[in-house]
């Protein structure tokens, strides 16, 4: 009647050890090193864009070109911005953490494929 969740693995791979291993570590280091100041600065760059709508008509009603003005400019460059920062971690995904998961995977593929002979042969 204990906690599964700390239980350890039945199977060819001890997914807890892996967790812990330094290899995922790194992995899980690369990932939030990416994320959380790029979704910081998304935040500030989001609520500001709020802020200013709220609190700062003068300024968001300024007219840049005819009917264009500065609110407009500034809501289409969030989605900008969005779009930017997709194709800056696809970019970095695919040079750097992709590289490292499919290494992990390719060796608790070996262990699963190892167990799975020695099954076999008994």
């Amino acid at each position: 009647m204990g906690n599964s969740a700390h239980a350890r693995a039945e199977g060819p791979v001890d997914f807890i050890a892996e967790q812990n291993s330094e290899e995922f570590k790194s992995l899980r280091k690369s990932h939030r090193n990416f994320v959380f100041p790029v979704a910081i600065g998304f935040l500030v760059w989001y609520f500001a864009y709020v802020l200013l709508a709220a609190y700062a008509h003068d300024f968001m009603s300024i007219k840049v070109w005819g009917n264009i003005n500065v609110g407009l400019i500034f809501g289409m460059l969030q989605f900008v911005s969005t779009f930017g920062i997709t194709t800056w971690y696809v970019m970095y995904a695919n040079r750097k953490l992709d590289p490292q998961a499919a290494a992990i995977r390719q060796r608790l593929e070996k262990q699963i494929d190892s167990d799975a002979k020695s099954k076999e042969e008994v």
